[in-house]
């Protein structure tokens, strides 16, 4: 693994165990430049938790090293605990006061004085579009304005690595979005967010890289885009009002496949799919032949594969899915 000195975040063999038999990770490697957002996706018990809990300092490894922001977790857990900022599932702030409050006091619990810890919340209120809220108890809050309130209380220290586990769980569209513009908001300043999430649609949007990990190991690791390129390109897509017109829609896609691949085919959906080389012709191929053959058409269009596609091709299930491994990796972690 090629690393430099701009990696914030850097894991080398990681290993650890629960029990005689219970591998949470083997041989783990990660390596995260700054003012990035770096994706760890994979199924429950892929070790996914595990990993950020090492490099958070929660969890000492069994076996290999990591630095964080030069320190290593181990060694020197003090330091590394000065340089990161740590957000979970669930909002850590407090609904009995408000949000200038809140953020007051994780100052002062992160030993500002006074006046620094004032001017840090107001800088932070502004920095996620809390200031007209401030003064407002954070019972009043919508559920994506606590968890800005909750990223705003993470980077009280400006943090180098800012550690995301399902940042967004529970939260409705316009939740989601609000915090997304808050972590693209971090990654000016230098910033380096690693994400967990089982929202595939959320790495895709967010990260730079996505490290994709099953059975404690990493099995990719590569841009959004490269890895749905893994797949193939471009696929034109035809659903067919009539049952009938299936067959000969079938027949007009294949004209226009990549060579080697026939369409696939979904008799119950009247769809079928291939990947083609280049879209716009063979989309206007379809559209005229369909036409002049009287195929009548519901649905056409060019779609690109998905992340969704992308994990379950390289993990054989789709990230939602419970596995045989997620009960002992929950359990293994409350110990």
């Amino acid at each position: 693994m090629e690393t430099t000195t701009s990696h914030v975040v850097l894991a080398e063999g990681l290993t650890k165990r629960f029990g005689a038999t219970r591998v949470a990770l083997d041989g783990f490697e990660l390596a995260v430049p700054r003012g990035t957002v770096q994706g760890l996706l994979g199924p429950n018990g892929a070790g996914k938790t595990t990993a950020v809990r090492i490099l958070s300092t929660l969890l000492r490894p069994d076996g290999g090293r990591a630095l964080v922001a030069g320190y290593d977790v181990t060694a020197d857990p003090r330091r590394v605990r000065r340089h990161i900022g740590l957000v979970g599932q669930y909002a850590a702030v407090d609904d009995k006061v408000t949000g200038r409050h809140n953020l007051i006091l994780f100052g002062r619990l992160f030993h500002l004085d006074k006046r620094q810890a004032v001017r840090r919340a107001d800088e932070l209120l502004e920095r996620f579009g809390l200031a007209e809220a401030a003064d407002r108890g954070v019972g009043e809050y919508s559920g994506g304005m606590r968890r800005r309130l909750d990223l705003a209380a993470s980077m009280i220290l400006a943090p180098d690595v800012l550690f995301l586990d399902e940042p967004t769980t529970g939260l409705d569209p316009r939740g989601r979005n609000e915090v997304w513009e808050a972590v693209r908001s971090l990654l000016a300043g230098g910033t380096a967010v690693l994400l967990t999430t089982q929202y595939l649609d959320e790495a895709d949007k967010l990260a730079d890289r996505i490290a994709v990990l099953d059975r404690g190991r990493k099995i990719a690791d590569d841009t959004p885009d490269r890895l749905k390129r893994q797949l193939g390109g471009d696929r034109i897509e035809i659903v067919v009002r009539e049952p009938a017109h299936l067959d000969p829609a079938v027949r007009v896609l294949a004209m226009v496949a990549e060579p080697g691949h026939e369409p696939a085919v979904d008799p119950e959906e009247r769809r079928a799919t291939a990947p083609v080389a280049d879209r716009a012709a063979a989309l206007a191929y379809v559209a005229r032949t369909c036409q002049d053959e009287g195929i009548s058409i519901e649905d056409l269009g060019v779609r690109r594969p998905t992340l969704d596609e992308v994990f379950l091709r390289l993990t054989g299930h789709r990230t939602h899915e419970p596995t045989p491994e997620s009960v002992p990796e929950k359990e293994a972690v409350r110990r």
